[in-house]
């Protein structure tokens, strides 16, 4: 890199002085649809600083693409955009961004303003390879095509990706993370000044996300772009952003530096979403939802926007719309749209303020001289579930002539896992997306055969029940073990009710009750976990319905089944941060009702986390197939002992001011082997900072941790171990039992 990845955030703020150089002034500006009846952005006036990196945050629906959209003027039609917007380019005057031609719009997106959307698969023609995308985009802007690729192999090289390798691939043959920053060079060809990002990273893992920021602060500097980072994620873009603006209910609630809107935010929403978000950090009786969910563009309040779900409210809040103003009279940089920011900043107080007041004063903990074992653990009693070196290989289908000059490609999606789930036990599976998480979990609840090894159900052999051959029913088996989708929009029939898809469960463990029965236990249930008046919600279709209420509605459909598991899957990664805690909270209090398992399957540390510690839980971290650690979340989090767990802890952003400049991952590679040809010896070796040539010869087995609870797969585990002889790896350093993930 041209640039050396120790500079800060702090550095550009710095360098830029106190002078205010805008490359975009909005103002007044609104986005409105039904003949100016719907507004879905009002009155926004902003100002972006040229060479900043502005993060907006918003929760799903408060108007943040659309902010995105109007800075290209690309708003999708019948919408109307109206207000002014301003671009200064380096040299000449100011563009009246509205009142361009076609043909000046055109070279406007692209050449001045480039926009990276949230899907990479979507945004590239599956047709086409990687490299035809560039130089269609040269040519459609009257570009010299050689000097552009070029200039491509230069963005994707400081992009951690093998140019000509990505230039000769079609889409679908990158990984996720691949097409993501492929799409990022591409956006990039034609050397833009601006580059605003909608949801960039929202369809990737978090190690992925945190590797792809920290190379976005290097094209920030390198290229000297302005970047507008569009997310949902409050302490992801934290760890990037100059300036942080909160978007809520189509309107700009505050706006300042990064470090007064983590530190010192003076808006109550504001306040609420960070004690909202998971955090590693922050002591957990202390994260809290926020109650209801931002008003729709029809019904948006006649006062504060966030007026009926904030605590502080007063009758001026009901009744007057406050403005954006400077919060103190000597800090005009940092602008709250509320009536009482001083109380805000009272009588809320950030949660992981109070996590830092208990280090400070906690006393250091001594390590337990025997090893912590877990619930599960401790207990001699037959597992509801057992996994017995299970693995899982698919074979990727065959033209006509493949078949007969070609070996089958085999996919190892899990290889060799052995997992006991006890009765009312609560599993948190983490890991990176293509780990085998997913088909895990499907094998764990007899949704996928193993290829070898063995999956039990109180005793019985699941697959020899689906032959036929055991003492409990298959059709028992799979009542029993149930499973929530990532999705809930698309796990939801559509053109059914509510009510209608909630009866088919009824219908298949009560077949005799009637009608009345089974509307009045859905009835019951629906009250129960916040969906109220039940009625109402019985009778609406899914799209009816919010991400939240979608996601209950799964919930409420696998627990009418009364079963003895239930698979979550990425549960809660389409619903907003704010509301996560939330369903979080709903599934611990409906386990102990309900007394069943959970297999949580997550990518986020801060959610497996939360969800384990206030479950009793375990952690297991899966990489490329296997399970290399397992433990407490408060072991896996304080005291990591692989590697690979302590490269997701460093993954997980937190609010943490001080510790928000993470700088380069450590790995020694960015991307994921490929699982059909994984490495030898520990699959992790091609990508850990500590590896040594034991690594790619042999591989380990889960090893019960010393001085802590749960099992590590690495041979640090082992003193006597020949791994402390050998030669590290290219790019390892030399004194791995001085290694820091942190």
């Amino acid at each position: 890199m041209a640039t050396d990845s120790s500079s800060s955030v702090s550095d550009r703020i710095v360098s830029r002085g106190t002078v205010e150089d805008p490359i975009f002034e909005i103002t007044e500006t609104s986005v409105t649809y039904d003949d100016g009846e719907t507004c879905v952005l009002e009155d926004v006036t902003v100002s972006i600083d040229r060479h900043e990196i502005l993060g907006i945050v918003g929760e799903s629906g408060s108007g943040k693409s659309m902010f995105a959209s109007a800075l290209l003027d690309a708003i999708p039609d019948p919408g109307v955009l109206s207000g002014d917007i301003r671009y200064h380019p380096p040299d000449g005057p100011p563009v009246d961004l509205l009142e361009l031609t076609d043909e000046e719009r055109r070279q406007f997106r692209w050449e001045e303003v480039s926009m990276v959307f949230q899907g990479a698969m979507s945004s590239f023609n599956p047709t086409m390879k990687i490299g035809a995308h560039f130089e269609e985009t040269l040519k459609a802007h009257d570009k010299h095509v050689s000097e552009g690729l070029e200039f491509a192999r230069e963005l994707l090289e400081n992009l951690y990706l093998e140019p000509e390798r990505v230039l000769d691939a079609y889409p679908h043959e990158l990984s996720g993370g691949m097409q993501q920053r492929a799409l990022i060079a591409l956006s990039m060809v034609l050397d833009p000044a601006v580059l605003v990002m909608d949801e960039p990273t929202a369809a990737l893992d978090l190690l992925m996300q945190r590797s792809i920021l920290t190379l976005l602060d290097r094209l920030q500097r390198t290229y000297d772009l302005t970047i507008v980072f569009i997310t949902h994620d409050l302490p992801l873009v934290a760890s990037l952003a100059d300036r942080m603006a909160i978007i809520y209910a189509f309107q700009f609630a505050e706006i300042g530096p990064r470090d007064e809107i983590i530190g010192n935010a003076a808006h109550p929403y504001t306040r609420a979403l960070l004690n909202a978000t998971p955090n590693v950090d922050a002591p957990l009786d202390e994260m809290q939802p926020i109650e209801g969910e931002g008003p729709a563009p029809v019904s948006v309040p006649s006062g504060c926007r966030f007026e009926p779900r904030c605590p502080l409210a007063t009758e001026e809040c009901r009744t007057t719309d406050p403005p954006l103003a400077a919060v103190d009279r000597d800090r005009t940089s940092h602008r709250s749209a509320c009536h009482h920011p001083a109380t805000a900043r009272e009588e809320i107080r950030l949660n992981f303020d109070e996590a830092n007041d208990e280090l400070e004063s906690a006393s250091p903990v001594e390590p337990s001289e025997s090893a912590v074992e877990t619930r599960a653990e401790q207990t001699s009693e037959t597992p509801l579930l057992s996994l017995d070196d299970v693995a899982v290989h698919f074979t990727e289908e065959q033209g006509l002539t493949e078949r007969f000059t070609k070996d089958p490609t085999v996919v190892r999606a899990v290889d060799g896992v052995s997992l006991d789930i006890h009765e009312q036990d609560l599993v948190c599976l983490l890991g990176e997306s293509g780990c085998g998480k997913t088909t895990l979990g499907k094998t764990l609840i007899g949704l996928q055969r193993p290829t070898d090894g063995s999956i039990e159900y109180r005793g019985q052999d699941i697959w020899e029940a689906k032959d036929g051959d055991g003492e409990i029913p298959y059709d028992e088996i799979r009542s029993a073990l149930q499973i929530i989708h990532q999705d809930p929009g698309s796990a939801l029939n559509p053109n059914r009710r509510i009510a209608d898809i909630l009866s088919e469960s009824l219908r298949h463990t009560h077949p005799n009750i009637g009608r009345n029965e089974r509307r009045r236990r859905m009835h019951s249930l629906l009250e129960r976990i916040g969906m109220a008046p039940a009625d109402e919600f019985l009778d609406r279709y899914p799209h009816q319905l919010s991400g939240g209420e979608k996601q209950r509605v799964a919930l409420a459909r696998a627990l009418l089944m009364n079963p003895d598991a239930i698979l979550a899957d990425e549960a809660i990664s389409a619903v907003d941060v704010s509301l996560r805690i939330e369903i979080m909270d709903l599934m611990l209090e409906l386990q102990s009702e309900f007394e069943t398992s959970f297999l949580f399957v997550s990518h986020d540390l801060s959610n497996a986390r939360y969800f384990a510690e206030h479950g009793d839980g375990r952690i297991a971290v899966m990489y490329l197939g296997e399970i290399v650690e397992i433990g407490s979340a408060e072991r896996l989090i304080h005291d990591p002992r692989h590697p690979y767990t302590e490269v997701l802890r460093w993954a997980t952003p937190d609010l943490e001011l001080d510790s928000m400049g993470a700088g380069d991952p450590p790995l020694r590679e960015v991307d994921v082997p490929d699982p059909i040809d994984p490495p030898s010896g520990c699959r992790f070796h091609t990508r850990c900072p500590v590896a040594r040539e034991a690594c790619r010869e042999q591989r380990p087995n889960l090893r019960r941790i010393d001085e802590g609870d749960g099992k590590a797969a690495c041979f640090r585990e082992d003193p006597n171990h020949e791994y402390w002889d050998s030669d590290p790896l290219d790019g390892a350093v030399e004194q791995p039992e001085e290694f820091a993930g942190d």
